[in-house]
């Protein structure tokens, strides 16, 4: 029989990924970078450092130096390379995202089959409920949650390149404990902001903004985008709290927004995610069929944003590329005739 070589490493390369995954989830769980970046450099002080055996330290950092995570030096010493200093344990790191995917979001995937067969999320197939009711009640994993999270927000400082907030009234609709609020208003002096989340989650977002911006230029108001937003503001946010919905929720809240809107001046702009149906890169597939994963949730193409907005009497005027795989889309409420 002649086997395609090429094809065969190719498949041997995606069927041991998952490995890969798990050898870099171990290191960062050590603590691997942040002990060599302390001076912590070989095999023998690794091992020390982190009570695991030397052999053991040593063939997964055989791997992660063949994978370009460190570099190796001589007298089997190691040093940081780009790749483990984003994963140091220090603020922005991606080191939570890196223990809670290799954790908590590695089982999920495990029931992939079920979860794909039934189009429900493996997350709940393998913890019994659904991710945020887990959350609510394990403290380790939602802190991990919430700073994987806020690493992966990387766009959230070009939002006011993709749109002018000079003047205007924002709302940050579902805007958590507020970084994307804080963004704009250090971007744009004269922009004043409200943020609206769950009750239990605007003390938190108060906390953060004082610390960061302070509270003069934005209001904090405690509520349901689903039931109502605040009346009356130029602008209306919505980042990345659409893809755990349905359609038809997600038309309710585009038809809260214009209800809201100020005037035929006023701008919704939802920042998310979006897949495309033809000739997709592997990234944006990957994210949403994590979403199917974790929460059930899906991202949407253009088109169908673009549909479902209509359904709510507004319309796309235009879409801004931002990094992190993200896209802002503009709609203008839709003028009678």
């Amino acid at each position: 029989m002649n086997v395609d070589l090429k094809a065969a490493q190719e498949a041997v390369e995606l069927i041991t990924g998952g490995w890969r995954a798990q050898c870099l989830h171990t290191a960062i769980r050590m603590g691997v970078p942040d002990h060599i970046a302390a001076g912590r450099t070989t095999d023998h002080a690794l091992a020390e450092a982190t009570g695991a055996r030397q052999e053991g330290i040593h063939r997964m950092m055989r791997l992660l130096v063949a994978m370009g995570v460190f570099e190796g030096e001589g007298q089997g010493g190691y040093r940081n390379t780009a790749v483990s200093r984003v994963l140091l344990d220090q603020p922005d790191s991606l080191r939570d995202m890196c223990l809670l995917y290799g954790e908590e979001f590695y089982t999920a995937w495990g029931h992939a089959y079920e979860a794909i067969s039934t189009v429900t999320a493996g997350f709940e197939v393998a913890y019994g409920e659904p991710l945020y009711r887990y959350l609510s009640h394990h403290e380790d994993a939602n802190g991990r949650f919430q700073r994987a999270m806020k690493a992966g927000n990387l766009f959230f400082d070009h939002v006011p390149e993709a749109f002018d907030f000079s003047g205007r009234t924002f709302v940050d609709v579902g805007g958590g404990i507020g970084q994307l609020t804080a963004a704009i208003l250090a971007a744009v002096p004269d922009a004043h902001g409200t943020l609206l989340d769950r009750e239990h989650v605007v003390p938190v977002a108060a906390d953060n903004l004082a610390a960061s911006v302070g509270l003069d230029r934005v209001e904090l108001v405690a509520g349901d985008m689903f039931e109502a937003v605040p009346q009356g503001r130029d602008v209306y946010l919505l980042c990345r709290v659409l893809a755990g919905w349905s359609d038809d929720a997600v038309v309710g809240v585009f038809e809260n927004c214009r209800k809201a809107m100020a005037g035929s001046a006023s701008r919704l702009v939802i920042l998310d995610r979006v897949v495309v149906d033809e000739d997709s890169t592997v990234l944006p597939a990957l994210w949403d069929l994590h979403l199917l994963m974790t929460n059930g949730g899906r991202h949407r193409t253009v088109e169908k944003f673009t549909e479902l907005l209509g359904r709510a009497g507004l319309d796309v005027e235009r879409v801004t590329e931002l990094p992190a795989e993200t896209s802002a889309l503009i709609a203008a409420p839709r003028t009678a005739g």
